[in-house]
């Protein structure tokens, strides 16, 4: 059984416990510090920004630098230049150590429980954490997710996911590789490896496409000046948004096309190393990248009544059991709010909720003295 863990402060329990040490969870981070709780954030990898450093070499941002900004610390990049992942890494690492951000890296969260005190229970390969309040800041990339179908593929085809590919190196031979997925990342790693050999990508839904540059400005000038980022995840027209996909920036598949990538409808099965695809077509490969999402994965929290059909419920990161909370899912309280620069709206508004939370318990006071969680947009 691991040993209790006391807060960095000496105090058991911590104020606030923050599961994820990413974007969301540093821009947390930054507003707790700010009103002097005792907390600690917790990361599974072994640096600050290691999931960034992790994805494929020529990742680079659709957002400009001026609008990837954690608050109180601009990104050190011009404006208009579109950072790389590791320059997301290295900012990431500089914020934490700017602020002086308690984080423990190499802490996955294996279990997280409420014990007979009340308070929550977060027990790490080196030991058990106590908290009053924890916030799940863990993101919406957890779980790489392959259809079922990888399994008819031919074993001596080889197959990864977009998690796992970095550059085209990894891909051997010089042969066609079948990319599936047609979203931000499918596209750009068909076009990537379509400078050393034949590419189909299999387009299962067409979201839309938009160009990264249109009259003259980036287009997160002009989805800034709409608000588009803003749109409040409850409305009709965020109901609309989410029906459609993510937004596809500065990959066009025409524009592949145009450079020889064969565009197929959806994937619907494999006969040794031939796919079929939606439309009654076939083509042979000789290598497969997933590029098929994500999943999350909540197998570790075992506090009832939070994940129901594999779903969050919350309300603007605000669940159904008290001090339990989430930061960074996609569409939270808007558009923005799972996206580098957009997350510290989020962070701001449930730093004030918690603190009104934490004083309505340990001094008694109602719902309605709450700040809303909507204040900092």
């Amino acid at each position: 059984m691991p040993t209790p863990t006391t807060s960095p402060g000496g105090r058991e329990p911590l104020d606030v416990l923050v599961v994820g040490a990413g974007q969301a969870g540093l821009a947390l981070g930054h507003h707790l510090a700010r009103r002097d709780a005792d907390f600690l954030l917790l990361d599974a990898g072994p640096e600050v920004g290691s999931s960034w450093r992790s994805r494929w070499d020529s990742l680079r941002l659709f957002s400009p630098a001026q609008y990837d900004a954690l608050p109180g610390m601009p990104f050190p990049a011009a404006a208009d230049t579109h950072p790389g992942k590791d320059d997301v890494a290295d900012y990431l690492a500089a914020y934490a150590r700017h602020f002086r951000l308690p984080v423990r890296l190499d802490s996955p969260v294996l279990r997280l429980h409420r014990d007979e005190d009340g308070a929550f229970a977060a027990t790490t390969p080196s030991g058990t954490l106590r908290a009053r309040q924890v916030v799940v800041a863990t993101g919406p990339f957890q779980t790489p997710f392959v259809p079922a179908v990888a399994g008819r593929l031919d074993p001596a085809v080889p197959q990864l996911h977009s998690a796992g590919y970095r550059n085209p190196a990894q891909v051997p031979g010089a042969g066609r590789v079948l990319v599936v997925g047609a979203a931000n990342s499918g596209l750009q790693i068909a076009a990537e490896l379509a400078a050393t050999r034949p590419v189909t990508v299999a387009a299962g839904s067409r979201p839309l496409e938009l160009p990264q540059r249109v009259l003259g400005r980036d287009l997160f000038t002009w989805l800034t000046r709409s608000g588009f980022f803003g749109v409040p995840s409850h409305t009709r027209l965020a109901r609309r948004l989410r029906a459609r996909g993510d937004l596809v920036i500065g990959s066009r598949t025409r524009t592949l096309r145009r450079r020889g990538i064969d565009v197929r409808p959806r994937l619907t099965g494999f006969a040794g190393r031939a796919a079929a695809f939606a439309d009654g077509s076939t083509v042979e490969v000789d290598a497969v990248v997933w590029a098929t999402g994500f999943r999350p994965d909540h197998s570790w929290l075992h506090v009832p009544g939070v994940v129901v059909d594999g779903q969050v419920r919350h309300e603007a990161g605000v669940t159904d059991v008290p001090g339990l909370y989430f930061l960074g899912l996609p569409w939270q309280t808007c558009r923005g709010s799972a996206l580098l620069g957009f997350v510290g709206a989020d962070a701001a508004a449930l730093s004030d909720r918690m603190a009104a939370d934490a004083r309505r318990d340990r001094y008694g006071g109602t719902a309605a003295e709450d700040p809303p969680l909507a204040a900092a947009r």
